[in-house]
């Protein structure tokens, strides 16, 4: 699911320069870029479970949600946010946005091994519904598939993430005894728009913003069989 974004990305889009998109739509692209990127969507996710699904964590106080989440966020936005500085200010990295597949090699890796982390001890925690543990797993597994995938092509791992979150809330919403379709329909709006404005503000294909959803679906699905 997962890292790092592209965000700002100059290059050109099949051929055509992010520049000829207008200049509203590429804000929109940029903002959109921001918001949902792939190291904000676990934190989200495990947001709607402690705050808005009803049964997730029903009956933790306020203060064992905080904590919760910022457990999450910890391992999955701010350790490899980090380590993406960190390796540019040592000259390891062009650029934070990470525009090369050189570039994304070591900070794939260090994820994988914060994701790793923050899946093993929520799984080993009795307090932890199975769907977090089960989106846990997910992210960690598609940061497998990116780094594999990363020797190939410059896949969107903006798109993996969003295929990730697509995935939960199908899961979600196929298991559930609860009216899911609200959740459902906007968590595949945010993928859909995500994905469009990767096209149109950044480098990508078609072909790496497809196989990036493909990335995060098949993620979410090898989780959900595994646990």
């Amino acid at each position: 699911m997962m890292v790092f974004s592209e965000l700002n990305e100059q290059s050109a889009t099949q051929g055509a320069e992010p520049e000829q998109t207008p200049a509203p739509l590429r804000v929109v692209g940029h903002l959109l870029s921001f918001i949902f990127h792939p190291l904000f969507i676990p934190a989200y996710i495990t947001a709607f479970l402690l705050y808005l699904h009803p049964f997730a964590f029903a009956g933790e106080n306020e203060w064992y949600k905080t904590l919760k989440l910022a457990s999450v966020m910890v391992s999955t936005t701010l350790f490899p946010a980090f380590t993406v500085f960190l390796l540019k200010q040592l000259g390891f990295a062009g650029s934070i946005h990470l525009k090369e597949k050189k570039d994304r090699i070591i900070p794939i890796v260090a994820s994988m091994i914060f994701y790793f982390w923050i899946f093993y001890v929520s799984k080993n925690r009795p307090d932890n519904p199975p769907e977090l543990v089960q989106m846990l797993c997910a992210v960690f597994v598609s940061s497998i598939i990116a780094l594999t995938a990363n020797n190939f092509i410059k896949i969107s791992l903006h798109t993996i993430a969003m295929g990730v979150l697509a995935g939960f809330f199908i899961h979600l919403a196929w298991n559930s005894e609860i009216p899911m379709g609200m959740p459902l329909s906007v968590a595949l709006l945010i993928a859909g728009a995500v994905g469009t404005a990767r096209f149109a503000v950044s480098d990508h294909t078609v072909k790496e913003i497809v196989w990036g959803y493909a990335t995060g679906l098949v993620s979410m699905l090898i989780a959900v069989i595994v646990l």
